[in-house]
């Protein structure tokens, strides 16, 4: 069973914890890095929603955004809004290093994932431009898919989608079409371990879906036979 470590696994557990307790990023208490108390305040996505881009969406219905945009990809799904203990949560594991909470995070997906199932055989990261991962030295995407493959038990394939062109961060642009221009054709694909399969990408946070769909078009010209993004937060 995914959830089940191996005795030497949970003595170093309990070590690395003696040493480096963990404190809740939402209010700062020790124990885990989201405390119960935070894990309730966590804003989620709730239906109804737009069946494409997965924004609350009252109709439940496409959304005007999506309405004629010719998406590669097949929907996008999302658990929670980005704010709060959520947003800070996402920003200690992009920008802080705080690389241990890959595993909280992913799980927190995982469990969305397992009541709301999509269609996937594989878990790919969206990935970073060199220079960009160089500067990081990680790709946060990366952490949640390894630590999804675990709990999932799909496998992590990664190399197969690069990123080409760097651009300005998503959050930076004012406008879905400034988001879609910075994107297009910025990711290209490799090799034939994707072909005829059904893909998840999975990826931190999403704000239009310009850059899950650029992936989704790459990963689609590769020969998936479908894409779907499990995404953690969204900006609403």
């Amino acid at each position: 069973m995914a959830g089940v470590l191996p005795p030497l696994a949970k003595v170093k557990g309990i070590a690395l914890d003696l040493l480096f307790p963990r404190w809740c990023v939402g209010c700062g208490r020790e124990g885990e890095f989201i405390c119960a108390s935070c894990y309730h305040s966590l804003a989620r996505i709730m239906p109804p929603i737009c069946p494409q881009c997965g924004r609350p969406q009252a109709s439940g219905v496409i959304c005007p955004s999506c309405v004629g945009g010719q998406a590669a990809i097949d929907g996008i799904r999302i658990p929670f809004r980005f704010e709060g203990v959520m947003r800070q949560a996402i920003h200690q594991l992009k920008y802080r290093n705080l690389r241990a909470l890959a595993q909280p995070l992913a799980e927190l997906l995982h469990r969305y994932l397992v009541k709301n199932p999509l269609p996937g055989e594989v878990l790919v990261p969206v990935p970073l431009h060199a220079k960009r991962l160089r500067e990081r030295g990680y790709n946060q995407a990366k952490l949640l898919a390894r630590e999804m493959s675990k709990l999932s038990g799909l496998p992590l394939v990664d190399g197969c989608l690069i990123r080409k062109t760097e651009a300005p961060p998503q959050a930076r642009a004012e406008t879905v079409v400034e988001r879609r221009h910075n994107v297009a054709n910025a990711f290209s694909y490799r090799r034939q371990r994707l072909k005829d399969k059904p893909i998840l990408l999975i990826n931190d946070v999403a704000t239009s879906g310009a850059t899950l769909d650029a992936c989704a078009r790459a990963a689609k010209a590769g020969g998936a036979s479908s894409v779907w993004g499990a995404v953690l937060a969204r900006e609403i």
